[in-house]
């Protein structure tokens, strides 16, 4: 079954979103106004019962999808060696893994092509420093000091140069890109929309560690891609420097986070395998959907043998 009809499946909808564009749509712009820097408002009471008609919303959506990847995850080991090798694993034989669109990106696409992926891309961004920072909360030491660690190698170690964010805002700008939400595919704001409530949500730690923790260990073989596409096409370094950086650095990240933040968890609690696994089942079934929704659109005209026989 393809990752978009599970998730278009799992969408809990309403009058007002009654469909999975509308939900995701209607979640992405909450999601970016409720976290933007604000003041007092003399109508804090209404925003606060839109955001709990909101919450119930994404609470919805996300249990639908629990339960929907339920059986994914019913055998994950709980001691830590074997959730580890588990875990692992997930970057040869998760969902998503290896697509055929980032060959190609990196050997065939042309500059409008990549730049319309990165449009996407940086639309669904959720913001991988402010996602650490919020789950962080309240967890054991040995744990907490990993995400700290995560967190200072995203902020620059302190340098405004060096922080990630701002370094994907170049490409964004140097490229000349206007991501906005009305323009993003559905299935990208999902995956923005999935892992801003596992951060978000005290409920959801475990699965904000293990979502987080997946992303660490499956992305640098993605990014290299990207990185080489861009520089075929001549892209100046300075607009590449977020691909290449996270190609070789987000491969000690996934080392440490498991044996950091990972290990140490399982130990404690050994129940909680099952949610880091759901986090992490889940958020590559998001990058799987965006993938094959990418390759749906890219490839319509470009190959349309191939997409055909999809």
């Amino acid at each position: 079954m393809l990752a978009a009809d599970r998730l278009a499946r799992v969408g809990v909808f309403s009058p007002e979103f009654p469909d999975a564009e509308a939900l995701h749509q209607g979640l992405a712009r909450w999601n970016r106004r409720r976290l933007a820097v604000q003041t007092p408002d003399a109508d804090w009471s209404m925003t606060l019962n839109n955001d709990v008609r909101m919450m119930r919303l994404e609470g919805a959506f996300i249990e639908a999808f629990r339960a929907e990847i339920a059986p994914l995850v019913a055998a994950v080991p709980s001691d830590p060696e074997g959730f580890i090798a588990w875990f692992e694993d997930l970057k040869q034989s998760g969902p998503g893994q290896y697509d055929p669109l980032f060959a190609w990106l990196e050997t065939e696409a042309s500059l409008e092509q990549i730049k319309w992926f990165l449009t996407q891309e940086a639309a669904g961004e959720a913001g991988f420093d402010d996602l650490v920072a919020m789950t962080q909360v309240k967890l054991p030491a040995r744990p907490k000091l990993e995400l700290a660690r995560n967190y200072w190698d995203e902020m620059g170690r302190g340098k405004e140069a060096g922080m990630h964010g701002p370094m994907l805002d170049r490409t964004v700008e140097g490229l000349g890109l206007t991501p906005s939400i009305e323009g993003t595919l559905w299935q990208s704001l999902a995956l923005a929309n999935t892992m801003t409530a596992f951060a978000t949500t005290r409920r959801y730690v475990y699965q904000s560690i293990g979502a987080l923790g997946v992303v660490e260990l499956t992305a640098p073989t993605r990014v290299a891609c990207v990185d080489e596409g861009l520089k075929r096409l001549g892209v100046a370094p300075e607009q590449r420097k977020y691909f290449a950086l996270h190609a070789q650095l987000d491969i000690e990240h996934s080392r440490a986070w498991n044996a950091e933040a990972l290990i140490p968890l399982v130990e404690a609690a050994p129940d909680c395998a099952r949610h880091l696994a759901e986090g992490a089942v889940m958020r590559l079934i998001c990058g799987e959907q965006c993938f094959e929704a990418y390759r749906a659109h890219l490839w319509a005209h470009a190959h349309p043998v191939v997409y055909a026989a999809e």
